[in-house]
């Protein structure tokens, strides 16, 4: 099979999906040039699998892994979300072993009935069900001040949990990172180089390790500082937000790898 000439890795809420619609359509022109190249789209979401299976699916993604739960886990291709198992349980009984000062402080997804995370995402019924199914982390919200929740984050740091601001939940799990699945998978298509989109905190990695970062205008959120990659180039902020960003972004990129392309000197037969 023939390498790819590069592949993408997509954060989906804020990013290729409209903050509060949910709608990727914006991003459609973008979608099927990627596809006419035949450049794989990875998904990489704090979503569940359950969650994103679907979502691939619509968007006629069926066919490529899916990065979920923050990099916690990979939905193969094919695979059943419900065959998908890690160490959710191991993770909540490590959360309620916190003393009750800072556990009170968490209100994670587990604690929350599917009517309240409809509620404070804004997605249908049926999808907050889907959310709810986790298999290896806890996103949730946090009610303490910034001296508590250092505590906090520290003393699960202790047991082996790691915590990242995402767009609006912190998230809670036992490692692994967008950034970890994105080299992975990169390899195994054998693309040569990786293009990252992303809007948020949970991000930053993922978007520093690519080639080409493109973090996504999100207003309803304040907006990321400086980060390293923007120094050399590798990393440039979209002007419109969510898959109207992405869309001008994808574009753009592909017109300049063509124009470079072109403008290379012919090697001589």
């Amino acid at each position: 099979m023939t390498p790819p000439p590069f592949i993408v890795f997509t954060d989906l809420d804020g990013t290729l999906l409209d903050h509060h619609d949910y709608s990727w359509s914006a991003a459609l022109p973008a979608l099927a040039r990627l596809r006419a190249l035949g450049v794989p789209v990875v998904l990489s979401s704090s979503k569940t699998a359950a969650e994103i299976a679907p979502i691939r699916a619509e968007m006629g993604l069926h066919l490529t892994p899916a990065i979920v739960e923050n990099g916690a886990g990979v939905l193969e291709p094919g695979a059943d979300p419900a065959d998908l198992t890690g160490p959710y349980g191991r993770l909540r009984d490590t959360i309620d072993s916190l003393p009750a000062e800072l556990r009170e402080t968490f209100r994670g997804f587990g604690d929350m009935s599917d009517a309240e995370v409809a509620e404070i995402t804004g997605l249908t019924a049926e999808r907050a069900t889907l959310a709810r199914r986790r298999a290896f982390s806890e996103p949730g919200l946090s009610t303490a001040p910034p001296e508590t929740l250092q505590k906090f984050v520290a003393a699960l740091a202790e047991n082996g949990v790691t915590a990242r601001r995402g767009g609006r939940f912190l998230t809670l799990s036992f490692g692994g990172t967008k950034a970890d699945r994105m080299e992975t998978l990169r390899r195994r298509f054998d693309a040569p180089f990786s293009v990252a989109l992303g809007d948020a905190p949970n991000d930053v990695e993922m978007l520093n390790a690519a080639r080409y970062g493109f973090l996504i205008a999100n207003p309803s959120v304040p907006p990321l500082p400086a980060l390293a990659a923007e120094d050399d180039g590798r990393l440039r902020r979209s002007e419109k937000a969510g898959p109207r960003g992405w869309n001008e972004c994808i574009l753009q990129l592909i017109s300049d790898l063509q124009d470079t392309q072109q403008a290379k000197p012919h090697q001589a037969d």
